[in-house]
């Protein structure tokens, strides 16, 4: 089975999203148990010639069946231009219009801690040995808003597993890119830079924890955090941090942005608990973006419904005040 990493993935080969969608609702029809990356580039649908054959399209990494969900994923517009990431900026749509300069090649990532392979890594030679798959995962975000979003990516364990963490290694942290002259927003004190997050280490190996390197078949864009985010899907959004540059195993637990800035409304674990209220809004109910704002919300599921893979994380905790 030939698997094509985003590294690998020209513009010119970039799946429309509903040639996407078709073709994988074809191989699932067909029983196929993978997905193929065809040979030979893949055409825009306006692109295409009106004799109703269709070029090859790319498809992309095998998908996870492990962790599916029966929810339509957001559409790639979504998923791209309605962001929060304050070093462009706090509004929903200024990491759309003001990422795409951001420099992701050559990229660098330093390991450091309690760990016995520490150094300072190329993207290149961190990612490229690993086997992509596609993992398509609810997103909720502290704000009472979610979306469906199919990542590409690796398992989290995995890829920290090769720094081999010691015995001592009982939390994670990570910290993202700090350049104010690329990211404008980090003029600004809204948090103290650089974003700063973490996971304990049985969080981070769990196998539903997630790196993502790319979405919709295609290379991570710059606003959804290029080209190295995390995606812990149990948790709210504000855990998934982006544009990761340090990764440093720890034997304390670490300080994290939002819980530093505000340890009133956001805790370090930031599970999703629909009991558990922000002071400022209720989490019983989300609202799913591309819906419409007139759209009743739905109800939020404990652990964004992930619970069968991760409550046993948090047995003996009170989830109220371990929040």
């Amino acid at each position: 089975m030939l698997i094509r990493k985003p590294l690998d993935i020209r513009p010119s080969e970039i799946t429309d999203e509903q040639v996407y969608w078709q073709r994988r609702t074809f191989l699932k029809q067909a029983g196929a148990g993978v997905l193929v990356a065809l040979a030979g580039s893949a055409c825009d649908a306006s692109d295409e010639p009106e004799t109703g054959h269709k070029p090859p399209a790319l498809l992309g990494p095998a998908s996870n069946g492990s962790y599916a969900i029966d929810e339509p994923p957001n559409s790639y517009e979504d998923i791209t231009t309605y962001n929060n990431y304050y070093e462009f900026g706090t509004g929903k749509r200024d990491p759309h219009k003001r990422a795409q300069d951001l420099i992701t090649r050559p990229w660098k990532i330093a390991v450091a801690g309690e760990c016995e392979k520490a150094g300072v890594y190329d993207y290149e030679d961190l990612v490229q040995p690993l086997a992509v798959e596609e993992r398509i995962y609810r997103l909720r975000c502290v704000e009472a808003w979610s979306m469906v979003i199919p990542w590409l990516g690796f398992p989290l364990g995995a890829f920290l597993q090769r720094f081999e963490p010691n015995s001592r290694a009982k939390f994670v942290t990570f910290k993202t890119l700090f350049d104010p002259k690329q990211m404008p927003g980090q003029r600004r004190s809204v948090l103290e830079w650089p974003y700063v997050e973490g996971l304990t280490i049985a969080e981070a190996m769990n196998p539903l924890a997630f790196m993502a390197t790319g979405l919709y078949g295609k290379e991570l864009p710059n606003q959804n955090g290029a080209p190295l985010r995390l995606v812990v899907p149990w948790k709210y959004g504000f855990k998934n941090i982006k544009a990761i540059k340090e990764i440093i195993f720890t034997e304390t637990r670490p300080e994290t942005s939002w819980a530093l800035a505000t340890p009133r409304e956001y805790g370090f674990y930031a599970n999703v608990n629909p009991e558990v209220n922000h002071p400022r809004w209720s989490q019983a109910r989300e609202r799913r973006i591309g819906a419409g704002l007139f759209t009743e919300k739905q109800p939020t599921l404990m652990f964004n419904g992930y619970g069968e893979h991760v409550a046993h994380l948090y047995a003996g905790l009170d989830l109220s005040k371990h929040f």
